[in-house]
C-alpha cells in the first residue's frame, strides 16, 4: 500500500473543518428598535408619506406594493478614494490595463481589456418601508463596490440615528423634515 504525502493528507483534514457554516446568515448589526415603531390606521397615507420623504433624501423607488404596504428604494453615491483594506490597490486612482481572462462552460473564452477605465467606486444605499398592522419597519443597507463593480463591503445600516431622522420626518411624527 503506497502512502500519501504528508501535504495531501493535511489538506484532506482541513476540508474536513470547512463542511458547513455553525449558523445561519443574520443581520449584523441587529436593527435598531427605533426602526420599528407605530403610526396611524391609514396605512396608504403613511405609504405616499414614505415615499415623498425617501424621494426628498435623494431615493430612487426601486418597488412598491401598496397591497402589502411595502416600498423600495435606493440610491448611489460615489467614493473617490474609496480603497479595500486588503488589497494595497487604490481604486480611485490608476487603472488596471488588463482586466483578466476565463475561460467558461462549454467553448467560452473571454478577455478583459480595461477594467473599470474612469468609473468610480461607488456606495448603494437600499431602504425598505413595510406598513403593516399600524406599525412600520424600517430596513436599510449598505454596498460598496469598487471601480470593477466588485463588492467589497455590506453591512446592514439600520441605525438609531437614521430610523429616528426618518421617524420624525413624517409629518404625522414631527417638524416633517430631516436628513437622510
Amino acid at each position: 500500500m503506497k502512502s500519501l504525502p504528508i501535504s495531501i493528507a493535511c489538506m484532506m483534514a482541513l476540508a474536513g473543518c470547512q463542511i458547513a457554516p455553525d449558523r445561519l446568515p443574520r443581520a449584523e448589526p441587529a436593527p435598531s428598535p427605533a426602526c420599528y415603531f407605530t403610526v396611524g390606521d391609514d396605512p396608504r397615507e403613511v405609504i405616499e408619506q414614505s415615499v415623498a420623504l425617501l424621494e426628498n433624501w435623494g431615493f430612487e423607488l426601486d418597488s412598491t406594493d401598496t397591497d402589502l404596504g411595502l416600498v423600495s428604494a435606493s440610491k448611489e453615491r460615489e467614493l473617490p478614494g474609496y480603497n479595500d483594506p486588503y488589497d494595497g490597490y487604490r481604486y480611485a486612482s490608476g487603472m488596471r490595463l488588463f482586466g483578466g481572462f476565463g475561460i467558461g462552460r462549454g467553448a467560452g473564452f473571454g478577455v478583459g481589456i480595461g477594467g473599470g477605465i474612469g468609473r468610480a467606486p461607488v456606495e448603494s444605499e437600499r431602504v425598505s418601508v413595510l406598513v403593516q398592522n399600524g406599525h412600520v419597519r424600517l430596513s436599510r443597507d449598505l454596498r460598496r463596490f469598487d471601480q470593477l463593480r466588485d463588492m467589497r463591503e455590506a453591512r446592514s445600516a439600520s441605525d438609531d440615528d437614521f430610523c429616528r431622522r426618518f421617524q420624525s420626518a413624517l409629518p404625522g411624527f414631527g417638524s416633517g423634515e430631516g436628513r437622510p
